[in-house]
């Protein structure tokens, strides 16, 4: 074999990697961005030392090796990730914008392309979808790092703890050990780990984010509020405010937010959820909202405002055209 037909045959079992990890990497870091980097690294990691690697585990054990390294490193160095309701008791409609806080503060949306496989199990893809919501993917950031490793190893990813120990070079009681204190964490905070996978799409929740974009964009408010769910949630970031209830984000809209009437929704997909782009009159970039459906309501409306590095990321045009 040709020293480029090992390169390339080198490159191709590293490459058919990627997904997974970008996956597992944004679920460790909260990030679309922070993920990549980490996988990038991860690759350029991987294909330096490939010739030294001994085949005494899988490829795949030992670039998620790799990957939980470079992903532990980049958590030391910045700080937890959070949603706007993770900082903060709900505004009110009248409440002003705040100055908005930096893009390290937040939790991040993510194209489902870059971090689900679209071949595969049903269920292992329901399961798949369900972590990387957006509600997990924040509760995970309020673990220790290793904690949060075990935890999607061992709960999401489906390893033994004995594999697990072997990558983080500790004891299985050890991995237990997190294991136990890392579900304890997230009970108390309401969260579980993953356990029931997320119902697919059917005809009924088809049904109503067609009223939804139909309501958003004749912009009438008595529409759009009727399909939410009496708890539903309206975020920004990166402003830290948020609204809770209909008539909290029904004022919002009619108010601080008046500039959306008008405005048009191209679907997307990310976070294993529903999404659309928002671009505002004139085909003005606006945010990509991530929609939260739970019992035929829509029970959150997560809109990122980021729309210079998130709009590209799920390859949207930068203006639309009237």
């Amino acid at each position: 074999m040709s020293e480029l037909t090992a390169e390339n045959d080198t490159a191709l079992r590293l490459e058919r990697h990627r997904v997974e990890l970008t996956a597992y990497c944004y679920r460790m870091l909260g990030s679309a961005f922070e993920a990549e980097d980490a996988v990038q690294e991860t690759m350029v990691r991987a294909w330096r030392g490939f010739d030294r690697f001994e085949g005494r585990a899988s490829v795949r054990s030992w670039l998620y090796r790799i990957a939980t390294n470079v992903c532990l490193d980049m958590a030391k160095s910045s700080q937890r990730r959070a949603r706007p309701m993770d900082l903060a008791s709900p505004s009110t409609a009248a409440t002003p914008i705040d100055a908005g806080l930096p893009e390290a503060t937040w939790i991040g949306p993510v194209p489902d392309g870059r971090v689900l496989d679209s071949g595969g199990d049903p269920a292992d893809q329901a399961v798949a979808r369900e972590s990387v919501r957006l509600a997990l993917i924040a509760a995970l950031q309020r673990l220790a790092p290793r904690q949060r490793a075990v935890l999607i190893l061992r709960e999401v990813l489906a390893w033994k703890a004995s594999e697990v120990a072997e990558l983080l070079d500790t004891s299985v009681a050890s991995v237990n050990s997190a294991l136990q204190r890392a579900r304890a964490t997230l009970s108390a905070g309401g969260e579980v780990p993953v356990n029931d996978p997320a119902r697919p799409m059917d005809e009924a929740q088809r049904s109503l984010l067609a009223r939804y974009v139909d309501a958003f964009e004749r912009y009438d408010l008595d529409a759009l509020t009727a399909l939410l769910h009496e708890d539903a949630t309206l975020s920004m970031p990166p402003y830290e405010l948020w609204l809770r209830g209909p008539k909290e984000i029904r004022a919002w809209f009619l108010g601080t937010g008046i500039g959306c009437r008008g405005s048009r929704l191209l679907p997307l997909t990310a976070n294993g959820a529903p999404a659309f782009a928002q671009y505002r009159p004139g085909g003005v970039p606006w945010a990509v909202q991530v929609i939260d459906i739970s019992d035929g309501r829509i029970t959150g409306l997560n809109a990122f405002l980021d729309t210079d590095r998130l709009f590209p990321l799920f390859g949207l045009p930068a203006r639309l055209d009237p």
